[in-house]
């Protein structure tokens, strides 16, 4: 983990992979049979679990208590807010909104985040960066519609959803900032492993109390086999190891804006995946989206005279 802030390289790596298992998480979810808020709730359970068992392996993680007594009611209240909300609103918002304009709003995280350590942290958000945070996201919106930019539009019934997912790109912007400066003080495994559990919880208890739906992962082994199979896939690597590598690569980079950018990322290995295992056609569209958002995450790269190096 030290390597982390030692190479600015293995940051951006970190950063990188832990986008690799967002994109990954629609096929997995599809496999395991499990829609909805439900699913959000045996993700982060399972997920936020192995985080802990994460802590125990390694010594200097084991002190699960201490970053308690130090910001306990802050981390209690980000977990809730970061997670729990966060997470909330993206699953409920795909109930009134369509997964285009779900999708293409999410990615707008790295801009939000930006804008985010702009206001929390007086750090600049050159105009650069927005200029290529919106390409990106132009290119998104092309990927995701397949040329058809008018999917996008939806009539008043949409609204409703459109705002949640929009409170959703806050709430998590904000998260990735607040909680950089603890995972400074106490490591990226300790504070995701907190924050990823206590969230977790209530996301139980809520998704239980408003939809009658109690998770209990004691029964998770009575499932068919390929459906728990899943779920240990999606909490394990689309959780546990992809928030570890995500959190924790955004907390080492030396530019936590630069390095949220390689979220835009996401919908293309999404494709890319599709391509490769489904066996899903390419249209010119898909290229031309490709090669926006690959053009804009680059030219950021090399924005503002930022010095040379290895571009993750």
């Amino acid at each position: 983990m030290g390597l982390w802030h030692r190479s600015s390289t293995a940051a951006y790596l970190a950063v990188f992979l832990g986008v690799a298992g967002h994109a990954s998480t629609e096929f997995v979810a599809v496999l395991s049979g499990v829609g909805g808020p439900e699913l959000s709730v045996w993700r982060f359970l399972l997920g936020g679990f192995g985080l802990v068992l994460l802590c125990l392996v390694f010594p200097a993680s084991r002190d699960l208590a201490a970053p308690f007594r130090t910001h306990g009611l802050q981390l209690l209240g980000l977990s809730l807010f970061g997670v729990t909300l966060g997470f909330l609103l993206y699953h409920r918002s795909l109930d009134f909104a369509t997964v285009p304009q779900v999708a293409t709003m999410v990615v707008t995280i790295p801009i939000g985040v930006g804008l985010a350590n702009l206001w929390l942290n007086r750090e600049p958000f050159p105009r650069a960066k927005l200029i290529s945070g919106l390409g990106a996201m132009a290119g998104v919106a092309l990927l995701i519609t397949d040329g058809y930019l008018a999917r996008l539009a939806g009539g008043p019934e949409n609204l409703v959803g459109i705002l949640m997912v929009f409170g959703c790109t806050v709430v998590i912007a904000a998260y990735t900032v607040l909680i950089r400066p603890i995972i400074g003080v106490y490591g990226v495994l300790r504070v995701t492993a907190i924050t990823m559990f206590l969230g977790a919880i209530g996301l139980w208890c809520v998704v239980g109390l408003i939809w009658s739906v109690w998770v209990n992962p004691a029964t998770l082994l009575d499932r068919a086999r390929p459906q728990w199979i899943a779920l240990l896939t999606i909490a394990v690597w689309n959780t546990t190891i992809t928030q570890f590598l995500w959190l924790g690569g955004l907390a080492a980079v030396p530019d936590i804006t630069r390095g949220s950018y390689l979220f835009f990322l996401k919908p293309v290995i999404a494709t890319g995946l599709a391509v490769f295992f489904i066996g899903q056609p390419v249209t010119l569209w898909q290229v031309l989206a490709i090669a926006i958002i690959c053009s804009a995450v680059l030219a950021e790269r090399f924005a503002d005279g930022a010095a040379p190096g290895p571009v993750p």
